[in-house]
Order: structure tokens, then C-alpha cells, then sequence
């Protein structure tokens, strides 16, 4: 077991890995001043395999849960099921002393925040992430949204939650393509901050791949260390924490221009890291040869390095919508060298275009 304190003054949390721990959910949420009543939200797929064993925790500690399960998949971070949820809640009888629960991965960690956050101006908040990229990322830090049509993530507020619970036992039912997605952004904490966490990544890959519990939580731990670090001395991103988005530029437009349904996020940033390598070549930022080794990397993940379904006319469009923009540029996270990033605003559509050629 791991505690990972986030220190933001009020709002600090603690995050607890330990292997075993969704069994003890109702435990867990007892050491918050919380009443009884809880909404939970899973998608369909957790409430299959972790819905049972979580509720019956809950209430074997006193609380009175009511599920709401949505459709898995990010066409569920939406407006039109933030308002469904809203209703749930309103039906159910929801106060400002009561909770949201989210039971999932990043599509339900970020919509269940989100409606956390604007439900009654606000209630509280418990994060218990099943995926590993909701482990070691989305559920850690505050970023809550729901997606519009024309961009990932735009409509949305920091809102941090009261704790997050962290079970790599979740991990052993995660389908390949799911866990592989996860690695994306595990990878990117090795890439931006961590160039000794890389070389491990680099050489333990079987390992990582066998899921076993205590490497895993070891895994997590080390991103989740990171993530706090970076939260704590920038919590709105205005700073430091746009490191994070290293990968994610690229990476929105992408999943935007496949419906959200082609390319998981992690996929997507997996991509997009590609292309932010290869800016940072065209940029004199960092030498060659660090793209080819960050290729190879992703492939052992299982990750995809090149995409045919759209062309760089069509991604440009849906960077133009990215809130990362300022002043009206993008914002690029570019390495100076592995481990070490920078924030890069004045680079030209013309090397934008260059750089998407490196996966299409």
C-alpha cells in the first residue's frame, strides 16, 4: 500500500494505491464527512465486473448508494448524459452533503466530476479509477469536463476530489488495447520528467505487460508522484502542469477527427507524442534519433505509430478549437531532451504540417 498526499491548502486529498482495496470501498468512504446517500456512476462494463462488490461495501458501511451506468465510450462525456445524470440525482434526492462516486475510467471520472461540480454549485467527490490511464492520470488532479462536437474537453472545471482509491487489481480484466492505451500516458511522465522511470519502461517491457499487482503498484505510484508534484505547484495550468499535455495537441485532434470512437485517448496521445518529438526535431529543440527509440518503444505497448484516416488539412482544423491555444496559438509541448520538456508557442502551421507527416 502507497499513500500519495496532494497538498492544495483545503482542498488537499490523499491517493491510495493498494492492491485489493475495492473490496474495502465502504471503509474507505467513511473517513469522509459524507452522508449516506451516494450517486455512483460506472459505465456498463464496470458495473459488470465491479459494480457488485462495490455497492455491497458501501452499504455494509451504512452508505445508501444509487447506480447510474452509462454507455462506455467517449460519446458519453456529453452534455445530454451530464443532463440524465443530473436527473438521477434530483430524483434521488441528492443534497449538498451528499456524494458522487466515480466507478470507472476516464470517460466516468471526468463526466462524473463534471457533474459533481455543477450539481447544487458543487458536492463532493470520490474518484476510484478501474483503468490504468484514469490510475495514473485523469483521476488525479482535478480536470473535470464533458466534450462538444467541435473538441475534446471543452466544456469542464477544476474540481478536485475528496480522494481517490486506486485497486491494480482492476487491471487483470482490462482488455489489451485498454491497458496499452494507459501505457501511452505512463510513458509520457518517463518523456517529460522521469528520463531514469523511460529506461526502466524501455527494458522491463514484458514485465509492465504481465500486470502482476506489486509492479504495477509500483508503476502507478511513480506517476501518480509526479502528477501530485506538478498539481500541487500548478493546479489551473497555467505553468508547470502544461507539461502534462505533451502528446495531447496532436493527440485531441486525432480522436476528434475519428467521431471518438476510432482512436482511444491514449492512442491518440500516443500519436500525438510523435508528432510533438518530431516538431521538436524541426525545431532544433532536441537531436535526432530520439524519435526512432520513442517508436519502437510505443510498437513493445502495443501502441499505434501511423494513422491513414485523415490528413493534416483535417487535423489543423480541430487544433484551431484546442483550448490550449493563446493569444490564437497553439501551445506546443516540445522535448529539449527525454526527461526534460519545454512549452513552445511560436511555431508555424507550415512545421505543424511537417511534423503530422511523421504518422500519416
Amino acid at each position: 500500500m502507497e499513500t500519495i498526499r496532494v497538498n492544495l491548502d483545503a482542498r488537499s486529498y490523499d491517493i491510495i494505491i493498494q492492491t485489493g482495496a475495492l473490496s474495502r470501498v465502504g471503509e474507505w468512504m467513511a473517513r469522509f464527512s459524507i452522508a449516506p446517500r451516494t450517486l455512483v456512476i460506472m459505465d456498463e462494463n464496470t458495473a459488470e465486473l465491479f459494480g457488485a462488490p462495490a455497492l455491497e461495501s458501501m452499504k455494509a458501511a451504512g452508505f445508501d448508494p444509487v447506480s447510474a451506468v452509462i454507455t462506455p465510450g467517449e460519446a458519453s462525456k456529453s452534455l445530454p448524459v451530464a443532463d440524465r445524470l443530473y436527473e438521477t440525482a434530483i430524483r434521488a434526492g441528492l443534497d449538498r452533503n451528499c456524494s458522487v462516486v466515480a466507478l470507472g475510467g476516464g470517460v466516468v471520472g471526468d463526466l462524473a466530476g463534471f457533474v459533481a461540480a455543477t450539481y447544487q454549485r458543487g458536492i463532493p467527490f470520490l474518484q476510484i479509477p478501474t483503468t490504468l490511464l484514469s490510475q495514473v492520470d485523469s483521476s488525479v488532479g482535478g480536470k473535470v469536463a464533458v466534450n462538444h462536437a467541435l473538441g475534446k474537453n471543452l466544456i469542464g472545471a477544476f474540481y478536485q476530489p475528496r480522494g481517490v482509491l486506486i485497486d491494480p487489481q482492476t487491471l487483470s480484466s482490462l482488455p489489451q488495447r485498454e491497458f496499452a492505451s494507459g501505457m501511452a500516458e505512463v510513458i509520457k511522465y518517463g518523456l517529460i520528467f522521469d528520463e531514469p522511470f523511460l529506461s526502466e519502461l524501455t527494458t522491463e517491457v514484458q514485465a509492465v505487460q504481465s500486470r502482476t499487482p506489486t509492479l504495477m503498484e509500483r508503476v502507478i505510484a511513480r506517476c501518480c508522484h509526479l502528477k501530485a508534484a506538478v498539481v500541487e505547484r500548478d493546479e489551473l495550468d497555467a505553468g508547470d502542469r502544461m507539461m502534462l499535455n505533451f502528446g495531447h495537441t496532436a493527440g485531441h485532434a486525432i480522436e476528434a477527427a475519428g467521431g471518438f470512437k476510432l482512436y482511444t485517448h491514449g492512442e491518440g496521445v500516443a500519436l500525438g507524442m510523435l508528432v510533438a518529438i518530431r516538431l521538436s526535431e524541426l525545431t532544433g529543440s532536441i537531436l535526432q534519433g530520439c524519435l526512432d527509440s520513442v517508436r519502437s518503444l510505443l510498437k513493445d505497448y502495443g501502441l499505434p505509430v501511423q494513422m491513414s484516416t485523415c490528413n493534416e488539412t483535417e487535423l489543423l482544423g480541430y487544433m484551431n478549437t484546442d483550448k490550449k491555444r493563446e493569444a490564437g496559438k497553439l501551445r506546443w509541448i516540445v522535448l529539449d531532451k527525454p526527461g526534460q520538456a519545454a512549452v513552445r508557442s511560436n511555431i508555424s502551421t507550415d512545421l505543424v504540417r511537417d511534423a503530422l507527416q511523421v504518422i500519416l
